[in-house]
């Protein structure tokens, strides 16, 4: 396979711009929350169910869809999965209701648990051993189309209605295309590593015992639920925020959340590459106690400064994902898929509580005490010195 070969370029671009496509899909439901509030009523605590229900649907499945992935590789899996999401935005666009904004939501979550740890893999696959680099190119793809979803939420669903989701479904059209064309290399790669199957994987490990190697995904899931708490805050509630706290319109502040999720895409390319060069460790520390100054002054910050002090937090702390990837696929290189899907599924899963439960929350307090809690989240990065320095080990060998 191409493990230790040239990076293929023209794969990482495919797999980044499907991953733009997939996201930015998903970006819609939270970017239409509050045409949904107040077409149907819902309350804040029902706005988190509909983010838990599809946090959950993708993060559940996410592990056994990687871990499948590992042991039985199937090329056209992605354009596969693909297909639900197409069937739960078509579905969305028609609710009439909770319920079945629920089993849509659900629908495009299955999607997802197909679409991210067997796109990992591609991406490792393609990456030629610049993994760092690979994964922040796929990842930069999914936060570019995060930031898409509410920008074209503002300028299609909100001026024409629950019922324009659907032309999102030409999105994953387009998606499905182009994942059965990554299928064909995918397979064909396949082909090669069975005739070659001495150089079908690197299973080299950083030479770690189990238990150090359990305490430290158990630090990286720690930092993965103080990261996915915080912007689960920013993605569903910041334009509530805005609109509570500065009277904003709508369209006004789902603008606004654009720039926090267009900085994420930013900063995301960070991440990988220079993990690559100084160390991945020092990127996830970075990253997410860096952003820990900004967040806690935005929510006593004016209007102004409210959006600036968000786009230098989404620069900061979206770096982080990347690189907490690869190292953690890194403690074990032979279960990329599944390690892939952990994490992944652990973000999702994280992202969908953390709604509820600030949604929960905002019901009984208020949207700025909530945001004046996840403030201190990012502090939680300081654990990330007990990460041991794997790539300082590798060296040694």
């Amino acid at each position: 396979m191409n493990r230790a070969g040239r990076t293929v370029y023209p794969i990482l671009l495919m797999v980044c711009a499907t991953h733009l496509l997939n996201d930015m899909m998903q970006s819609v439901i939270p970017a239409v929350y509050p045409l949904l509030k107040e077409k149907f009523g819902f309350t804040f605590a029902q706005i988190g169910l509909i983010t838990l229900v599809f946090q959950l649907t993708s993060s559940l499945l996410q592990p056994v869809a990687g871990r499948l992935a590992d042991l039985h590789p199937r090329p056209y899996s992605l354009a596969a999965g693909m297909c639900f999401t197409l069937c739960g935005l078509l579905a969305l666009a028609a609710a009439p209701g909770f319920a079945l904004i629920l089993v849509s939501v659900g629908l495009i979550g299955c999607g997802s648990s197909v679409f991210h740890p067997e796109s990992s893999r591609v991406a490792q696959l393609a990456s030629g051993g610049r993994k760092g680099l690979a994964q922040s190119i796929f990842q930069v793809g999914g936060n570019a189309g995060s930031a898409m979803g509410p920008l074209l939420a503002a300028l299609i669903v909100i001026p024409f209605g629950q019922a324009s989701i659907g032309w999102f479904a030409l999105a994953a059209l387009l998606a499905i295309f182009i994942l059965v064309k990554i299928g064909n290399w995918y397979k064909r790669q396949l082909a090669l590593a069975a005739r070659r199957p001495a150089v079908a994987a690197d299973t080299t490990g950083p030479g770690l015992s189990k238990r150090k190697i359990r305490n430290a995904l158990i630090i990286l899931g720690v930092l993965v639920f103080s990261k996915y708490f915080y912007i689960a805050s920013m993605t569903n509630y910041f334009t509530f925020f805005l609109m509570d706290k500065f009277s904003m319109s709508v369209q006004g502040a789902q603008y606004a959340l654009f720039a926090f999720l267009a900085a994420s895409a930013a900063g995301t390319f960070i991440g990988g590459p220079v993990g690559d060069r100084i160390g991945r460790k020092y990127v996830i520390w970075g990253s997410i106690l860096g952003a820990a100054p900004f967040t806690l002054m935005l929510p006593y910050a004016g209007l102004t400064g409210t959006i600036v002090l968000a786009v230098i937090i989404g620069l900061v702390i979206s770096s982080a994902f990347s690189a907490i990837l690869v190292y953690a696929t890194d403690l074990m290189p032979g279960k990329v898929g599944m390690i892939a899907g952990v994490f992944f599924g652990l973000m999702f899963g994280l992202g969908g509580l953390g709604s509820a439960f600030f949604g929960w929350l905002a019901d009984r307090t208020s949207i700025e005490f909530i945001f004046r809690v996840s403030t201190l989240l990012p502090l939680l990065g300081i654990i990330t010195g007990f990460l041991p320095n794997i790539e300082l080990k590798r060296d040694e060998k």
